[in-house]
Parts: structure tokens; sequence; C-alpha cells
């Protein structure tokens, strides 16, 4: 004998869900930045070298030099000059005075100065050294001013915007259960 057998047949609930994420937005505007310099500042000062040469001894050497340098040689060596003038004829004088002496005759104490008298030297002294060379250079003057840098920056904040997505939730399929007897047969 067959049994009869209860059916049930279910379907599940289907959740149905439609999502679009959110979206953020960022943006950031450029900071500002002003930069401001002062240049720095080299200045550099020389002055020219000085070169002086002194010649006035080798012109003295050569033909006596200024007329104030000759006349005092001059004048200094007459004296000398003279001043030996005046001893020779003192010598002269004392050899007359002696002339009981062999050698001391007139002609003999005055015959013999025949050399005139010379003139004083004009010139000046010659030397390898007569030339005087001076050099002189100074040092640059140096002045430095170092440059100046101002910086100044504006900074923006940023700017964020969010945008909702959407979330839609339903019900796709609704959970059924669904019973399904046999026929029985009641003949006995």
């Amino acid at each position: 004998m067959l049994q009869p057998i209860l059916q049930i047949r279910q379907t599940p609930a289907v959740i149905g869900i439609d999502a679009d994420p959110g979206a953020y937005s960022i943006s950031q505007p450029k900071a500002e930045v002003n930069v401001t310099t002062t240049p720095g500042q080299l200045t550099v000062q020389s002055t020219q070298p000085e070169l002086t040469i002194d010649q006035s001894r080798a012109w003295a050497a050569y033909n006596g030099g200024n007329m104030f340098d000759m006349n005092k040689r001059i004048y200094t060596g007459i004296q000398q000059l003279y001043l030996q003038g005046i001893a020779k004829k003192v010598e002269q004088g004392n050899r007359m005075a002696e002339f009981f002496k062999p050698g001391n005759t007139i002609a003999e104490v005055y015959g013999t100065d025949t050399e005139p008298n010379s003139f004083p030297e004009t010139r000046g002294p010659a030397s390898y050294d007569n030339v005087d060379i001076h050099f002189e250079t100074r040092a640059p003057q140096v002045n430095f001013r170092a440059a100046h840098v101002d910086i100044r920056v504006e900074r923006r904040s940023p700017e964020i915007e969010y945008t909702r997505g959407k979330l839609n939730i339903y019900m796709q399929q609704y959970a059924t259960i669904q019973f399904f007897l046999p026929e029985i047969n009641v003949q006995l």
C-alpha cells in the first residue's frame, strides 16, 4: 500500500540592493608665493699704483743738475780752492823766507807753479745708483652687502565636497511556502 506523501515547496526571499557609492570631490587652489629679493652689492674701489722716478742725482752727474744745486757745488768748491790757494801761497812764502836753503830760489819756488787754477766741479758724483725708483701700491677697498630674500606664502585650504550615493533596498522575491497534499483515495 502506498502511503501518501505531503509535498512542501518553498521559495526563498530575495532582497535586491541597488547601491551606487558616494563620491568625494577634493580640490585645492594653488598657494600664492611672493618672493622679494634685494640683490647683493659688491663694490671694489682700487687706486692706481704710483710710480715715482727721481733721477735728479743722475742729471746732476750728467750736466750739473738744476741751477741751485750747481751753484751750491760751485760755491763750496770755490771755498775749497780758495783755502787751497791760500795754503799754497803760505807754503811758497815759507820757502821764500828760507831763501838761504838750496832749492828755495825764486825760480824754483815760483817757476814751477805753471799749472792754472782749476774751476770747481759743477757736476755731482757719478754712481750706478743715481736713479731712485719707488713703486707704491694700495690694497683695494672691497665692500660687500649680502642679498636678502623675503618669501611670503599664502596657502589655500582644500575644498572637499561629498556627494551621496544611492542605496535602494527592495524585495526582489518574497518567500513562499506551498503545501501539496496528495489525493487520498479512500476506498476500503
